[in-house]
C-alpha cells in the first residue's frame, strides 16, 4: 500500500535582515511551508531559477537593489506570485508595489498569523496561465497570450493592472463582477472603503478604450454593486 502526501508550497523568502529571515524560516517552516531564504537579488535570482518557488515573500529594501525593481523583473519572466514586504506603508509605496505586479503589499512589523493568511489567500487563487485567446468586443480586441489590446486595430497601451482589470472584467463580458471581487483579485488586502486605486484604474481604462468617457458603451458602472463591460 502506498501513501501519499501533499506537497509542501515552496516560498522564497528574499530579506537581508537576520531577524526576519530567521524568524520567518521558523514560523512559516511549522505552518507547513517550504522556505527557502535569499539575502540579496543576485542570491534570489539563482533561487527562482533553480527551485522554481510557489510564492516570493520580497523586501524593497536590499544591499545589492530595489525589490520594486526585481518585482517588474521577475512579472517579464515568471508567473510565480509575490508579495512585497517593506517598512514603508504610505499609500503610494502600497499602490506602486500592487502597479508594478505584487500579489499582495505587507508593511512591517506585521504578525506571523496575518502573513500566513495572506501567503495562503494568494496561494488559494486560480494559477495566471499563457493561450492564444482573443477576446473581442465592439471594435476591441484582447489577446491574451500577447498581453495587447487595439482599437479599431490601433495599439493601446495599458498598464499591467490596467490590462489585468479588463481581462477580469472581459472573461465575464455582460455579467456585473463587484467591487469586492476586483479588490480581492488584483488588491487583495485593500479595504472596500479605501477602493479610490480601483476607481482610478476604471476612469483610466475609460479614457483610454471609450469613444466617450463621460457617456461610456462599454465599460459601466453599477451603482453601489460593480462594474460591467458589455459587447
Amino acid at each position: 500500500m502506498s501513501i501519499t502526501t501533499e506537497r509542501r508550497s515552496v516560498i522564497l523568502v528574499v530579506e537581508d535582515e537576520a531577524s526576519y529571515q530567521d524568524a520567518l524560516n521558523v514560523g512559516l517552516s511549522v505552518e507547513g511551508f517550504d522556505v527557502l531564504g535569499a539575502t540579496s537579488i543576485a542570491e534570489a535570482r539563482l533561487l527562482v531559477a533553480a527551485r522554481n518557488p510557489d510564492l516570493i515573500l520580497l523586501d524593497v529594501m536590499l544591499p545589492d537593489g530595489s525589490g520594486v525593481d526585481f518585482c517588474r523583473e521577475l512579472r517579464d519572466t515568471s508567473l510565480t506570485p509575490v508579495i512585497m514586504v517593506s517598512a514603508r506603508d504610505s499609500e503610494l509605496d502600497v499602490v506602486l508595489g500592487l502597479e508594478i505586479g505584487a500579489a499582495d503589499y505587507v508593511t512591517k512589523p506585521f504578525r506571523l498569523r496575518e502573513l500566513t493568511a495572506r501567503i495562503r489567500a494568494v496561494l488559494r487563487r486560480p494559477p495566471t496561465t499563457v493561450n492564444d485567446e482573443l477576446i473581442a468586443f465592439g471594435a476591441l480586441e484582447l489577446d491574451l497570450s500577447r498581453r495587447t489590446v487595439t482599437k479599431n486595430e490601433r495599439a493601446i497601451e495599458l498598464s499591467r493592472k490596467e490590462f489585468d482589470l479588463l481581462v477580469l472584467l472581459a472573461t465575464h463580458l455582460g455579467q456585473v463582477v463587484t467591487r469586492e471581487v476586483c479588490l480581492d483579485t488584483l488588491w487583495w488586502g485593500l479595504e472596500l472603503a479605501d477602493s479610490r486605486t480601483l476607481d482610478t484604474h476604471v476612469k483610466r481604462l475609460r479614457q483610454k478604450l471609450e469613444d466617450d468617457p463621460g457617456l461610456p458603451r462599454h465599460l459601466l458602472t453599477i451603482r453601489g454593486v460593480g462594474f460591467r463591460l458589455d459587447p
